[in-house]
């Protein structure tokens, strides 16, 4: 069906696309640094270990908003997330543009973010999926594709997003792939409303990940990106570094036996979850011997460490 809703429109801006949410990468800086180009940008609750953090965070965003700008909050919303409800009620308090659900039903952030007057997109990797976000009332959907970086979808972007826009009413926000601006025109030509960008963001002089971290995105390109369930048990698109190659991309064998019984199943996956996202918080702020770098495959439009207004530059020049 015809998409009623553009993102320009839904959020107020001027740009197409959003700079995404991206679990220790986003922060404020970059946000602030795309309202001021007439953008949006989001950062994941979980990138404050405090309430306190991300309420003070929300309240610097909001001082500066321009007037075509806009910010968000992603929100996990499975039991994994134990400051769910923490991270909602603070989101609603301080009114922030829209919240972007990932990883769980939406209901219980739809009901309430409407009341505050927040827009909710969730995520969604396949149109079953789709379905039960739109039933519950969100406002979009963020169509998470195949060529996404961290944990991705398994539809290629012309698949994925031409089912949406032709089985929901509801605005399609593309997500993965998109390094450069005929990328965007791409996905924006089958139909999506608009796309959030996050891969070609991670070597911008506002982030605040190591150095190293973004030269690993200059240096490396599409074909060195690979899938591992070493982080959370659930496939993930990771830089594929030296130690990366040392520990292997899938389950060790006691793993995958101690999986067939039930009872054990969920906690050796919080157990990987809570290793694996641990390599990644110490690759992010540190260089060690155990780099595990979380990117996409349109790392490979990124040539050089630069602010995020000149990155926004190839998406619209």
């Amino acid at each position: 069906m015809p998409q009623s809703k553009k993102l320009q429109e839904l959020l107020g801006i001027d740009l197409p696309f959003l700079v995404a949410p991206m679990f220790l990468v986003s922060n404020t800086a970059m946000v602030i640094a795309a309202m001021k180009r007439g953008g949006a940008g989001c950062i994941p609750a979980l990138n404050y270990r405090k309430t306190s953090e991300l309420k003070a965070a929300i309240k610097e965003m909001k001082a500066v908003k321009p007037s075509n700008g806009a910010f968000g909050i992603n929100i996990i919303v499975n039991q994994s997330n134990l400051k769910y409800r923490e991270q909602l009620k603070t989101c609603c308090d301080e009114g922030v543009d829209f919240i972007i659900t990932s990883l769980g039903s939406p209901r219980e952030v739809i009901v309430k973010a409407r009341r505050a007057g927040i827009k909710v997109f969730c995520d969604v990797v396949n149109l079953d999926h789709a379905l039960k976000a739109e039933k519950l009332g969100c406002d979009a959907l963020i169509a998470v594709n195949n060529k996404a970086g961290g944990h991705r979808g398994a539809y290629p972007p012309e698949v994925l997003i031409k089912e949406l826009v032709e089985n929901t009413k509801l605005p399609v926000i593309s997500a993965g792939g998109i390094g450069t601006k005929e990328d965007l025109d791409l996905v924006l030509s089958y139909g999506a409303a608009g796309a959030s960008i996050g891969s070609p963001f991670i070597a911008s002089e506002e982030s605040t990940v190591s150095k190293e971290y973004k030269q690993a995105c200059v240096d490396y390109g599409a074909d060195d990106i690979v899938m591992t369930k070493k982080i959370s048990g659930t496939p993930c698109t990771v830089i594929n570094t030296p130690y990366v190659q040392k520990v292997g991309l899938d389950e060790t064998w006691l793993e995958k036996k101690l999986h067939k019984y039930t009872f054990l199943k969920k906690w050796i996956k919080l157990l990987r979850y809570i290793k694996g996202t641990q390599d990644v918080v110490n690759s992010a702020q540190k260089v060690t011997y155990k780099n595990v770098w979380v990117a996409g495959p349109s790392i490979q439009y990124t040539s050089k460490i630069e602010p995020i207004s000149k990155i926004i530059d190839r998406f619209v020049a």
